[in-house]
């Protein structure tokens, strides 16, 4: 049995878990900052990072408390050190290296957008490679071909915002409180999926890239009149407010369920994988399983607690990067952008 800490500060949770063999979650544990930022609508940086060193020590304590487990019986540590916020990111990279050093175990590099990627094999008896993955948040929405844990293949991107920072940024303009993503979800409920036909950019037939910015203007656009910004809010009733989100979640989803079918498509591939944090949404995940189990392809999507950023998916794939023997050294950095491109 291999047990790895795993430890995620990359952007406004700051994460530990414990993990054996890459696959059963001993321990879990995710301090949220989303009342801190809830006043600005976003995230601020400076709060993120000394949100960070103020929490991880307990963070960390209660990790290895509900783990039942010392440093000494651990592995290695795997800790984010891309992409993300800076601030945020040297937070976790600063204390996995101390712990490093005082524990004497193996300091593991690991990707945030990869452990999206291969967080939906947490808890599954089989890896379910090879899959399209749908990586969906508010920094990123991707797809993958993965072939196994460490031969994962870009095949889209997102051009302007994220399926998640659109969630965001349509919340904030319906006066909705942050995190975006839930509050639009939760406003839908109410709603008329077909009250507004938004448009669906697919781009060109053959890309597998997303755009959603002309979704966002859309949506300012029917709130406020056309090419006005403002002034339409106060006259907004529940009723037309909850039939936008619905309108909205129902195009998004639309759009990266399509686009996923043509990665399916393009690869042959028969499983799909979805992570990230709007792989919470509801909609998403029921439109995408009715759409693989209507094609016969197998789906998994990453268990509710692996979808926020959070611990147990960075040592689930570090265990995979202790077998393989890619360690870091001390002199480990952060960075903001991905290794993949």
């Amino acid at each position: 049995m291999t047990t790895i800490l795993g430890i995620e500060t990359s952007c406004d949770e700051t994460a530990a878990a414990v993990v054996d063999d890459g696959t059963r979650v001993r321990s879990n544990v995710i301090a949220s900052q989303a009342n801190l930022h809830l006043r600005y609508g976003g995230v601020v940086p400076e709060i993120a990072a000394r949100a960070h060193i103020e929490r991880f020590d307990a963070v960390l304590d209660e990790a290895l408390s509900r783990a039942q487990t010392t440093p000494a019986e651990l592995d290695a540590i795997a800790v984010t050190n891309r992409p993300g916020l800076v601030g945020s990111l040297l937070i976790g990279v600063t204390a996995a290296k101390a712990l490093s050093w005082v524990w004497e175990k193996p300091l593991i590099a690991v990707d945030h957008v990869l452990a999206h990627a291969a967080s939906p094999a947490i808890g599954l008896p089989e890896a379910p490679w090879p899959a399209v993955g749908l990586i969906v948040s508010g920094g990123h929405t991707s797809l993958f071909l993965i072939r196994d844990y460490d031969a994962i293949e870009v095949l889209g991107a997102t051009l302007d915002d994220a399926a998640g920072e659109a969630f965001d940024k349509v919340a904030m303009m319906l006066g909705l409180p942050y995190p975006g993503g839930p509050a639009v979800e939760k406003t839908s409920a109410g709603g008329d999926p077909a009250a507004f036909d938004f448009p669906r950019t697919l781009l060109d037939r053959d890309s597998l890239d997303f755009s959603f910015s002309g979704l966002k203007t859309a949506v300012l656009y029917t709130i406020h009149g056309q090419g006005r910004t403002t002034g339409g809010l106060d006259s907004l009733t529940p009723q037309r407010l909850a039939d936008i989100c619905a309108s909205f979640q129902r195009t998004v989803v639309e759009v990266l369920v399509a686009k996923t079918m043509r990665a399916v498509a393009r690869t042959g591939v028969g499983c799909v994988v979805l992570g990230g944090g709007v792989a919470a949404n509801q909609g998403l995940r029921r439109a995408l399983a009715e759409t693989c189990a209507d094609r016969g392809l197998r789906f998994h999507a990453a268990p509710m607690p692996y979808c926020v950023d959070n611990g147990a998916m960075i040592a689930a794939l570090g265990y995979h990067r202790f077998r393989r023997g890619e360690f870091a050294g001390l002199e480990l950095a952060a960075y903001a952008s991905s290794i993949l491109r």
